[in-house]
């Protein structure tokens, strides 16, 4: 597609990202601080920034690194009536900040951009009317350019202050980062400072987008003034592994088997396609993003759609690989498209409405069975969505640890330090043939195939969460071995 291809995702009051790993403090001080006027300069409002090392990626991971702009737009969309008929239709009304003196190529590039936005800032259509009372709702959703680069809009949509009926806008944050608890705690900022006046939400901005984005395991501090209330110390902290700091998997919990999951996350291995139905959209997208955040250490390339919009459903036609979500009101539409070999999930029923019929039997049988008995250990005595993820998370790291961890030993590097993956010889390598029937599989998979691609350029050690587990893995045989050697 020309342009920005769009894909979104989107759900109700309380996101899955305000949950994340990602801590905020605010701290007040006194009122008597000097202040300024609603349109203050943005030297009164300096962003105190740690600078940050660069983080040591692993492969096939988008790259999160500290140093990076936290943001790249403030916008906020708005529902204009059309000309024609009774319909609204969605319109970006405010612009921070303003791009100027942009060559002809780039300001192309920027119109593309800004109007592919407004439809995922209203995926549910353009049925609407005035209204008195409105939950809010926090949404995202990621724009890939034809060069692969993504965006992230981050959305709050809200029924403006004011009496009498009146319709929802939204305040969406254009970003390249992917940390949804931080831009949940940003816009929380946004929306407080849009009660006061949209004056008083500039300075923010302004010096939040002059700060560094921190490192994981690092901290940011902003300093922000607030009319009435003082200055304000917003320091953000990210958790040092924060492979998981995207995801909430209680939704996926509550609403499908560990059985279930199970086939799930065999059908998004081998890259199949798999559609989610569901009422909320709070819950459609927490359990697409869930499903696609057990593929880790590796990452979906195909087409990701966490909400569809109305106008997009012919989606669930593609022939090609893809995860989606779908509103329950479009089941019926769904089920009559012509599709093949398709896994549709009811997570409201918590059923497959149809399957392809060997889900049960893509992966290794043992494997399986390690994967159920460590999900069905000590969950419930979890007390925190932290915990609770990385035990949702662990069983599944470890199978790809099981069998395909031993990946680096079979990239043999040239004189220039270009490495090449050595495919037949790191399959004989597998001694169970359940696992090595499995792994011949997974490695036609593009989700391999790009994983396996950024090991091979790269000319540092492998280094992340998963290559912890990989070793931690190979002492756990080290050691079993030499204790049978003992026992002889």
């Amino acid at each position: 597609m020309d342009g920005w291809e769009r894909c979104g995702d989107s759900e109700h009051s309380t996101p899955f990202w305000a949950k994340s790993a990602a801590t905020w403090k605010v701290r007040r001080c006194p009122q008597g601080t000097p202040s300024q006027g609603h349109g203050g300069s943005t030297q009164d409002n300096p962003a105190e920034a740690v600078k940050e090392p660069e983080w040591v990626q692993e492969p096939g991971l988008p790259n999160f690194a500290g140093g990076q702009h936290f943001f790249e737009y403030l916008l906020v969309v708005s529902l204009k009536k059309k000309r024609s008929g009774e319909d609204y239709e969605p319109t970006i009304t405010y612009q921070f900040p303003k791009r100027e003196n942009l060559l002809r190529g780039q300001q192309e590039e920027e119109e593309r951009l800004l109007s592919a936005i407004p439809l995922f800032c209203f995926p549910d259509g353009n049925e609407w009317a005035p209204l008195t009372e409105y939950p809010r709702e926090t949404f995202s959703f990621v724009l890939t350019n034809v060069d692969g680069s993504r965006k992230i809009g981050y959305c709050r949509r809200l029924l403006p202050a004011g009496p009498g009926p009146r319709l929802p806008k939204v305040y969406c944050i254009i970003s390249c980062i992917g940390c949804f608890g931080l831009f949940s705690k940003i816009l929380d900022e946004v929306e407080k400072r849009h009660q006061i006046s949209m004056a008083v939400i500039y300075p923010f901005m302004q010096g939040l987008r002059e700060a560094a984005f921190p490192a994981p395991g690092k901290t940011v501090t902003l300093k922000s003034f607030i009319p009435d209330s003082g200055t304000e110390f917003i320091s953000l902290t990210r958790p040092l592994d924060s492979h998981l700091e995207h995801v909430d998997f209680s939704s996926l919990l509550q609403c499908l088997s560990f059985e279930q999951i199970l086939q799930i996350f065999a059908s998004a291995v081998l890259e199949r396609r798999i559609i989610f139905l569901a009422e909320g959209l709070s819950t459609l997208s927490q359990c697409i993003h869930a499903a696609a955040a057990l593929l880790y250490p590796f990452s979906w390339a195909h087409t990701y759609i966490p909400v569809v919009p109305e106008s997009l459903l012919a989606t669930v036609c593609c022939p090609t690989p893809f995860m989606v979500g779908v509103q329950m009101r479009f089941r019926q539409e769904v089920m009559e498209s012509p599709m093949e070999e398709v896994l549709l999930v009811n997570l409201c029923e918590g059923t497959f409405l149809m399957s392809v019929g060997d889900e049960k039997d893509i992966l290794p049988p043992k494997l399986q069975d390690d994967i159920l008995g460590s999900l069905g250990q000590g969950i419930n005595e979890l007390p925190t969505s932290e915990q609770i993820n990385e035990h949702v998370s662990g069983p599944f790291v470890q199978f790809f640890v099981k069998t395909v961890g031993h990946y680096a030993s079979y990239i043999k590097r040239e004189a220039n330090g270009q490495g090449r993956f050595q495919e037949r010889a790191f399959c004989k390598a597998l001694t169970s043939k359940a696992n090595r029937r499995f792994v011949k599989k997974f490695v036609k998979t593009q989700l391999f195939s790009l994983f396996i691609q950024e090991a091979e350029k790269s000319k540092s050690p492998p280094a992340g969460y998963f290559q912890q587990k990989i070793r931690e893995y190979e002492e756990q045989k080290k050691q079993k071995k030499s204790r049978e050697k003992t026992v002889k």
